[in-house]
């Protein structure tokens, strides 16, 4: 993941510079511990133990360990969706499945892939393939997304962000 010094001093990406099949840039997170499982579920006052208590996860639910939590993923994805299209574009659409356990341990790859891109009202909109990978190349969180960019010498994306009609 980007340090906050590099996201202030990221160059914007173009409409113009992306290509359909074009890969983006992944985020890697973890490996994942259990503190950090466990000072989300603080964060957000989710206090189910399958969280943070191991015993109970694994003795009492019959898991594998403590679980990342969904809402932490949906977190993440927007997140990252969000520093694509940094400083002067717009993540406007994320959606995905949570398909796999996150636990201890993983080691995560957030990703995109470019599948279309088109022009309207004089922004430039790309459509993805997103989701989340964990170290054995499971995808835990498949997804769609489209950002909104701006196009070199065109208008600015407005803000806050309000979809063309139509």
């Amino acid at each position: 993941m980007p340090t906050s010094e590099e996201l202030r001093n990221k160059k914007q990406v173009y409409y113009d510079e992306i290509e359909e099949g074009q890969e983006m840039p992944p985020y890697v997170i973890g490996p994942m511990t259990p503190t950090h499982l466990f000072r989300w579920s603080g964060a957000i006052e989710n206090w189910h133990r399958i969280h943070y208590d191991q015993d109970f996860a694994i003795y009492h639910d019959g898991l594998p360990n403590i679980l990342g939590q969904g809402s932490w993923k949906q977190s993440v994805m927007p997140q990252y969706m969000k520093d694509l299209c940094l400083p002067d574009g717009w993540a406007w659409k994320v959606s995905f499945q949570h398909r796999a356990m996150i636990v201890p341990g993983d080691t995560l790859t957030v990703w995109a892939k470019v599948t279309s891109k088109y022009v309207k009202d004089g922004m430039g909109f790309v459509e993805m393939e997103c989701g989340i990978k964990n170290q054995d190349d499971m995808e835990t969180c498949p997804g769609n997304a489209t950002i909104v960019l701006p196009i070199r010498g065109g208008r600015a994306i407005p803000y806050p962000f309000v979809p063309p009609k139509g």
